[in-house]
């Protein structure tokens, strides 16, 4: 079969190009899926030795479909390190952003591709972009998809390189509300840890809204862990227990937290001077070891 791909590319491509946005298009037809080139199919199969042969015939790397897909998109929603990282050594644009606000950093976000990040992420000129400011989809944010799928060692990469923590999107909220949303607990646990805003979510609903309305009870107990206010009120003046179903797990857990402790008080008052910039910094802090481990919730 690999032989017979190769022959088939064995001369150099004929077809006609045109510039869209910049960029080589294949204009034959306006369906996103029948304008599909070679290169695309190649780079989603995961078919390295064919995309290989392809490139040196002279496909641009930046081909695009009608729908703004490029075969680097394809490459990182199929999960195919060799493809992408293919790709990107023939200069491939990390940057590009299709008709729905996808780039190929969203895509690898969404299947939860560690390598075909990190791959990214080394060839994204800055982080603000398209990591923290999707301006062209507001619901094709990297962060918010890698939260919500539950990608935990995604979500680490990306806050590592800088991403908004608390990028609050319309209608979508912050990551830690679209990881509560979509009742993704060990992504809502690495947000907390990082110095994510406990209270911030999407308009006047409250991370913690989210989590009772899922009757995610781990999600409460860790939102309340780091201080979420349990009598704050959503847009239609509800606290999170009166949305809670009666005779719950979710009420009931909400029902038996009695008031802070001061240790705790102390704990959420000194985080939040630290700032989740200097919060990963306490280690250099004179502090005690016991105490270092507290305020880290170690």
């Amino acid at each position: 079969m690999a032989g017979a791909e190769i022959a088939l590319c064995s001369r150099p491509w004929q077809g006609s190009f045109n510039i869209y946005g910049g960029l080589a298009c294949n204009s034959l037809m306006a369906d996103s899926w029948a304008d599909r080139t070679p290169l695309h199919d190649a780079a989603y199969q995961g078919r390295l030795l064919m995309l290989r042969t392809l490139v040196t015939q002279g496909f641009p790397v930046d081909m695009m479909t009608m729908d703004r897909v490029s075969p680097l998109h394809e490459a990182c929603l199929g999960g195919h390190y060799a493809c992408a990282k293919l790709l990107l050594e023939n200069g491939a644009n990390v940057g590009i952003v299709s008709t729905d606000g996808a780039t190929p950093l969203f895509n690898a976000c969404s299947i939860g591709s560690i390598a075909c990040v990190q791959l990214l992420l080394q060839h994204c000129p800055t982080v603000h972009h398209p990591l923290a400011s999707p301006t062209h989809h507001p619901q094709a944010s990297p962060i918010h998809q890698t939260a919500k799928k539950g990608h935990r060692e995604c979500l680490e990469l990306l806050l590592s390189h800088g991403a908004n923590i608390d990028l609050e999107l319309p209608g979508v909220g912050t990551p830690l509300y679209a990881a509560c949303r979509a009742q993704a607990t060990s992504c809502v646990e690495r947000l907390l840890q990082s110095g994510a805003d406990v209270q911030r979510g999407c308009g006047q609903d409250t991370p913690l809204h989210a989590a009772v309305q899922v009757g995610g009870v781990q999600m409460v107990e860790l939102l309340m862990d780091y201080g979420a206010d349990g009598s704050c009120r959503n847009s239609e003046g509800k606290t999170p227990l009166e949305l809670a179903a009666v005779e719950s797990a979710v009420r009931l857990t909400m029902q038996r937290r009695g008031p802070c402790t001061l240790s705790q008080l102390c704990r959420f008052c000194i985080r939040k001077s630290l700032g989740r910039v200097r919060l990963n910094r306490t280690s250099v802090l004179q502090l005690p070891l016991r105490l270092q481990a507290f305020l880290l919730y170690q």
